[in-house]
């Protein structure tokens, strides 16, 4: 029997969040003024695998092209999301000044849309409404970039991010009764569908969803990264230098599982970036590394 993916939240949230009529309901949740908003008035900037540097986000939009979104979807907080955001607000921004050939250089002052940055939280821990840049550094600086934090507990059960936090609790509790096993994707699907929770993609894509939510490989794969997770993280609990020797064999062990299941070397970058907390470049590094052993 298929396994739920450690990361069907994130991964729901994109499937979710790229459809039109979704990200205009994602939209309206944060700009629930501007009612004469449609479908086509919406272009998916999110970043995908860039071969370059392995940024990539949850969710771009550039809005009439004025207005871009970035939006993260996060059941772990970290303090360090004002960073990461600036990281892909400015790989958008290049995207966008290449694909629109704006002459920096210029003497004309030229004219980008403005940027609003967001992180869907649903997890539990008690975390600040904002992000700021300037909690990263000491003293004043030039630069300052404020995410906010959308726990979708402002705007009724209608609200799309209401509903999407609801899910990511729905799923939380169903594993914990069933495990990571295709009955929790299951009994997470059909509570969601009683409680009136994203019920048309629910019910209409239910077959996508199921595929989205369950891994590829078996129960002992799930496990042998489990237990170098664990491994990693009774080290951080020891003497600084066992955990560096373990986290290096925690990156080298999950680069080596995901290898052998032939999950292809970007999307390899991606998942250890994101586990363990590494900049582009130093996962990049990680994975060629390894990768030959």
């Amino acid at each position: 029997m298929p396994d739920m993916k450690r990361t069907i939240k994130d991964s729901l949230f994109s499937y979710i969040f790229k459809e039109p009529e979704y990200t205009r309901k994602l939209y309206l949740s944060l700009h629930p003024e501007d009612t004469d908003v449609r479908e086509e008035d919406f272009k998916l900037v999110t970043l995908a695998t860039i071969l370059t540097n392995g940024i990539y986000n949850d969710l771009g939009v550039l809005v009439r092209d004025r207005l871009i979104l970035l939006v993260e979807a996060q059941s772990t907080f970290s303090m360090n999301l004002a960073l990461r955001m600036l990281l892909y607000l400015s790989a958008t921004y290049k995207e966008y000044v290449e694909e629109q050939k704006l002459d920096l250089y210029a003497p004309k002052q030229i004219t980008v849309p403005r940027p609003e940055l967001y992180v869907v939280y649903t997890g539990t821990q008690d975390v600040p409404d904002v992000l700021r840049l300037s909690d990263l550094y000491d003293g004043s600086g030039s630069v300052e970039v404020e995410v906010k934090v959308l726990r979708g507990d402002t705007g009724g059960k209608d609200d799309i991010v209401y509903q999407y936090v609801r899910f990511c609790q729905i799923a939380d509790s169903q594993r914990q009764v069933y495990g990571p096993t295709q009955l929790a994707v299951e009994a997470t699907i059909r509570q969601c569908l009683e409680e009136g929770v994203l019920v048309p993609i629910l019910a209409s894509r239910q077959k996508e969803v199921v595929n989205i939510m369950v891994t590829l490989y078996d129960q002992e794969k799930v496990m042998e990264i489990h237990d170098y997770n664990t491994r990693i993280a009774a080290l951080e609990e020891g003497r600084e230098e066992g955990l560096v020797k373990g986290r290096e064999e925690g990156i080298s062990a999950m680069i080596s599982t995901l290898k052998e299941l032939e999950i292809d070397k970007d999307v390899v970058v991606q998942k250890i970036m994101k586990r363990f907390n590494l900049l582009p470049h130093v996962a990049e590094t990680k994975v060629e590394q390894y990768w030959k052993q």
